[in-house]
C-alpha cells in the first residue's frame, strides 16, 4: 500500500530564472535553499515545511492567458492575515485594478471554499493562490 505522508515541493516552469527569482523573493519573500547541481537551471524555495522549485526546461508548458484564473493549475500558500497580504501585495503593486495585467489580483476574501483567497500571477503567469485561514 503507498503511505503518502505529504506533499513535499510544487515546480513550476520559468523562462527567465532572475525575474523569476527576483519575483519569488522580493514579492513573495521566500527564502531560497540550496539545490543538487543539476544540468539544468533552476533554484529551490522554503514553502514553509514544503518546498518550491523553479525550472528552466527545454520545452516548458506556460498557460497563454494574462489572467489569474482560480480555475486554472495553480499552488496555494496559506499566509497568517489576509488582509496584511493584500496590504503587501498593493505595496508591490499588485491590484485588482492595476494597469499591468500580471500585477492584477483576484480577490475572494468570502468565497465558497471558506476562507479568502487572492490570486496572483508570476512573471511566467504561474497562478498563486494566497489564503488564510480566515477573513481578518
Amino acid at each position: 500500500m503507498l503511505q503518502i505522508e505529504s506533499i513535499h515541493h510544487v515546480s513550476v516552469p520559468v523562462s527567465d530564472l532572475e525575474r523569476a527569482k527576483r519575483f519569488y523573493r522580493d514579492v513573495l519573500e521566500l527564502s531560497e535553499i540550496p539545490r543538487p547541481p543539476f544540468k539544468f537551471p533552476g533554484a529551490w524555495y522554503r514553502l514553509g515545511d514544503r518546498q518550491l522549485h523553479l525550472i528552466v526546461g527545454e520545452h516548458p508548458t506556460f498557460r497563454a492567458s494574462v489572467k489569474a484564473d482560480s480555475h486554472d493549475i495553480h499552488f496555494a500558500i496559506r499566509v497568517g492575515s489576509y488582509r496584511r497580504a493584500i496590504e503587501h501585495l498593493a505595496a508591490k503593486g499588485y491590484r485588482p485594478d492595476a494597469a499591468d495585467a500580471l500585477l492584477t489580483t483576484k480577490e475572494n476574501p468570502t468565497g465558497t471554499a471558506g476562507f479568502p483567497q487572492v490570486y496572483v500571477l508570476d512573471p511566467d503567469r504561474n497562478v498563486i493562490e494566497i489564503n488564510a485561514a480566515q477573513l481578518d
